[in-house]
């Protein structure tokens, strides 16, 4: 599909503020959203607003409709079965669901690790589930030079005591992607379970949980151009014999177990509606099954960000009062996704981003929830970094003009 093709499916990116075309450089705080994705919320909830278990249409629309969402994130995911996709909330929600069941045998003398690359939601939801037990949590560090993870540091921190590995499958902050396949097989040679963080992963490439053999992995819809709705993959093994925290009258089979509450069936059919749309992108027939579409999407679009990176990094060389944090090397481009970490020489992180504002250049400051990274990085108490982030629907000639106002600020 054309790009300007593309980027009319989105409403935000065809209006006008004050007379001018915004950029959106924010993805990684959120994606935008076709119409098919807010038309599929609102024939929801203008013909069908209901429950589960009725004895009507409605109601029996919101069962097809659930089911059908579990599919669609099933074939997302390459899950085995779509009985393995729990949905809530968001995924920090769910996380810290999951963290009071997986730990519920936890004691003294057992291990966590987490590292420096994670959002804290796949941090503090396991501290604090291991404080409870008397557990103990260790950190894996980063390597600074690129912002992955530091493997050997890793490994050190890995032995028989370790129940559970919680890491990122790319940082949200800088956008290093992590080898996650490795870690698995690493953690798995000691009996630890491993919980994958996909929230900024989810967007931009192809994830196959079967592949990796993670035993949990999450991502949230409203990262992949949906609402907000959380999403967790597990292991059968995992959703069947551990015990949740539930309604007592709630039946206690997979996945439901797990999901606590009136669900969000309005964004389960903007979930729905968001993995088509990201299969759309293959130009390839409804015929053809979804997961083949969605592996010649990502194929797609990973090319044309690569572009994107290829050129902001080429045009960030130009521009030495700008540091990066991140994989800065032209040739490892794959290796990262198109989301930039950046302080500017003689600016607040904060000033940059309200300079950006001013001329509706829409991007992100602070820590982003990244704690230990930024700690890490010694820019915690230095107000963060400033982030850039790309989406497919995003074009050279709106970096070109983002560094423009890099240019205009740098010689104020």
């Amino acid at each position: 599909m054309e790009l300007t093709q593309l980027r009319r499916q989105f409403p935000a990116l065809m209006q006008q503020v004050n007379g001018q075309s915004p950029l959106f450089l924010d993805g990684p705080g959120g994606s935008q959203v076709p119409q098919s994705v807010l038309s599929a919320m609102s024939a929801y909830l203008g013909y069908f607003n209901s429950n589960l278990g009725g004895a009507f249409f409605s109601s029996d629309k919101t069962v097809a409709l659930m089911d059908d969402a579990r599919q669609a994130v099933a074939d997302f995911l390459n899950a085995p079965s779509k009985e393995q996709i729990v949905f809530g909330a968001n995924m920090t929600s769910l996380t810290f669901s999951f963290s009071r069941a997986i730990s519920r045998d936890w004691q003294a003398g057992d291990e966590v690790i987490v590292t420096n690359a994670d959002h804290y939601s796949n941090v503090s939801s396991w501290r604090l589930a291991a404080e409870d037990k008397g557990a103990s949590v260790l950190a894996a560090r980063i390597n600074e030079q690129d912002c992955t993870l530091d493997l050997a540091h890793f490994k050190s921190l890995l032995n028989e005591n370790t129940k559970l590995v919680a890491l990122t499958y790319a940082s949200n902050t800088t956008g290093s992607i992590n080898d996650i396949k490795q870690v698995v097989e690493l953690a798995h040679q000691v009996g630890a379970l491993v919980y994958v963080d996909a929230v900024h992963y989810a967007p931009h490439e192809l994830i196959d949980v079967q592949a990796l053999d993670c035993d949990f992995l999450a991502c949230s819809a409203y990262k992949f151009f949906g609402p907000h709705v959380g999403i967790v993959y597990g292991k059968r093994e995992h959703l069947e014999g551990f015990t949740p925290y539930k309604v007592e009258p709630a039946k206690d089979v997979i996945p439901g177990r797990w999901e606590t509450g009136t669900q969000s069936f309005e964004g389960l059919a903007g979930v729905i509606a968001a993995i088509d749309y990201i299969a759309s992108l293959s130009g390839m027939t409804q015929d053809t099954p979804r997961r083949e579409r969605l592996a010649v999407a990502f194929a797609k679009t990973k090319q044309h960000e690569m572009k994107l990176s290829e050129y902001f990094l080429t045009r960030l060389e130009q521009l030495p009062q700008i540091s990066l944090f991140g994989i800065a090397d032209k040739s490892r481009l794959s290796e990262r996704t198109p989301t930039f970490a950046l302080t500017f020489e003689g600016f607040e992180p904060r000033q940059v981003s309200e300079f950006l504002g001013k001329q509706h250049i829409c991007v992100w400051d602070g820590n982003f929830y990244a704690q230990g990274l930024c700690e890490q990085l010694g820019v915690m108490d230095k107000g963060g970094v400033v982030r850039i982030g790309c989406m497919h629907y995003n074009t050279v000639e709106e970096l070109e003009n983002l560094f423009m106002a890099f240019e205009q600020l740098l010689s104020a």
